[in-house]
């Protein structure tokens, strides 16, 4: 839908753009905040941005088109997809919206190839679902799927719960069709698993962030479906109790292990407080931290017999504390959404200090530990409510306040606080950002902790590609 300049509160200059914008894709130009409002606050509620209006292409011949007038008339864009990110990327500070909200097609689906063409506005839930309609799956899986989009997933990078098994979008992608900053369309969309001729140019844009352009379709990895699963949620003493859990879990299964997922028992308590009807799997046991454990087979029986075995030799190894099996579906499910509701209870407590970074599996606890005591020190109104997904080595490491009323303080010393966390990062060899990407929020941290080459390199490369800095400037890198 398009709205006549007449009661669009378009600023004199922009006027003239949005006129020939129009003439180019009439059904493309959004100009009244009534329709794009929402796109403009970050999830969190933490960002509110501003632009002059939206461009919501249908197909990548018209983002082409409208991607080639801005360039032209050099007009800054900042994409977005399902804006479920959680640094800023994709919230503008007065540059235009594109957003692939419309870009909603299912191109192939190929279940010899096990792949997948999709347009970047499909959401992961509806990708799962296709894939589903041919007896396959889509490897990925989030609490915001049925939001994110995959387009924003491949340029921010994402992972999500199966990383231990599939790997992260990275891993998941075949290819990628983008347009440029200039308006040419990168045709890279192909099925291969082995195509040696040269750079990898789908690596430009996946986990890019939008800085290099616009993905408008994926090529996508699918996998079999499970033909029998099984959980378990596992009271554990120690992150390195929960390490040393997996890596015996993943041996005696056959590394049969799809998810692994930790969460201290104050996240729980959270959960129960705030999601209505949610319960504690174990409610007489409580314990330091606790482990969602799904193991997947693709036969049909054995699976259960396999967690048993793994649990009962965890046990006497002094590894666990307790564990409840799901004996169907419905417990399963009860398990997952607990973890996936387990940030929005946080949110209803209060405010946080968000930390996604990551380690070697082996440092996890050393830097829980070390990155805890230095917080505890300095600020003791302080409370850590870390989880995530050991498998990969990534923890959601939070400070929260104890009690909400004093939150304000400890956000008023964020940057202190991130500094604290990510030179202990840095000091055990991990990432300061795991999965959620760089965005506005840690462009600084990023400038002063990364190799100098390697930022060069990334400059070098936004330079070539959109030397102008039209494509999200001021996100992920300075140049």
């Amino acid at each position: 839908m398009s709205v006549s300049l007449a009661s669009s509160p378009i600023d004199d200059g922009f006027a003239p753009h949005v006129a020939q914008l129009s003439a180019l894709a009439p059904e493309a130009v959004l100009t009244d905040p009534d329709l794009y409002g929402s796109r403009l606050t970050d999830w969190r509620g933490a960002m509110t941005g501003t632009t002059p209006f939206v461009l919501a292409p249908r197909d990548v011949e018209t983002a082409a088109r409208l991607i080639k007038y801005c360039a032209d008339h050099r007009l800054p864009i900042v994409p977005q997809g399902g804006n479920t990110g959680l640094v800023g990327g994709g919230i503008p500070q007065g540059e235009i919206l594109l957003s692939t909200e419309k870009m909603k097609a299912i191109r192939a689906l190929d279940a010899d190839n096990n792949s997948a063409i999709v347009e970047a506005g499909v959401t992961l839930a509806d990708l799962r679902a296709a894939a589903a309609s041919i007896d396959r799956q889509f490897p990925m899986s989030l609490g915001s799927q049925g939001s994110a989009t995959i387009g924003g997933l491949a340029s921010t990078n994402a992972g999500g719960v199966q990383v231990l098994r599939h790997g992260m979008m990275r891993d998941l992608v075949f290819g990628v069709e983008a347009v440029l900053p200039d308006g040419r369309i990168f045709r890279g969309l192909h099925g291969l698993r082995k195509n040696n001729v040269g750079y990898d140019l789908k690596h430009l844009f996946l986990g890019a962030e939008g800085t290099l352009g616009l993905i408008t379709a994926v090529s996508v990895k699918l996998a079999p479906i499970p033909r029998s699963t099984a959980a378990a949620f596992i009271a554990t003493p120690t992150i390195a109790s929960a390490v040393a859990l997996l890596n015996l879990a993943r041996d005696l299964s056959g590394d049969a292990v799809s998810a692994f997922e930790l969460m201290p028992d104050i996240g729980l308590d959270l959960v129960c407080r705030h999601i209505p009807g949610a319960t504690r799997p174990l409610p007489n046991v409580k314990a330091p931290w606790w482990v969602l454990m799904e193991l997947s087979y693709g036969r049909d029986d054995g699976v259960e017999d396999a967690l048993e075995a793994i649990l009962m030799e965890a046990s006497d190894r002094h590894l666990t504390l307790d564990a409840a099996i799901a004996r169907n579906e419905a417990q399963a499910k009860a398990f997952w959404r607990i973890r996936e509701t387990l940030p929005e209870a946080e949110k209803k407590h209060a405010r946080a200090v968000k930390h996604d970074v990551s380690t070697p599996i082996s440092a996890l606890d050393s830097f829980y530990r070390e990155a805890t005591a230095a917080i505890s020190a300095r600020w003791p109104q302080a409370q850590i409510i870390a989880f995530g997904h050991v498998g990969d080595g990534n923890l959601h490491y939070n400070v929260s306040a104890r009690a909400p009323a004093e939150a304000q303080s400890l956000l008023k010393d964020s940057k202190a606080i991130q500094d604290v966390v990510y030179d202990c990062v840095i000091r055990h060899h991990g990432s300061i950002s795991a999965e959620h990407g760089i965005g506005i929020l840690k462009k600084d941290a990023l400038k002063s902790r990364a190799d100098p080459v390697a930022l060069a390199l990334m400059r070098s490369i936004k330079a070539a590609i959109d030397p102008h800095n039209l494509f999200n400037p001021g996100r992920l890198i300075d140049v």
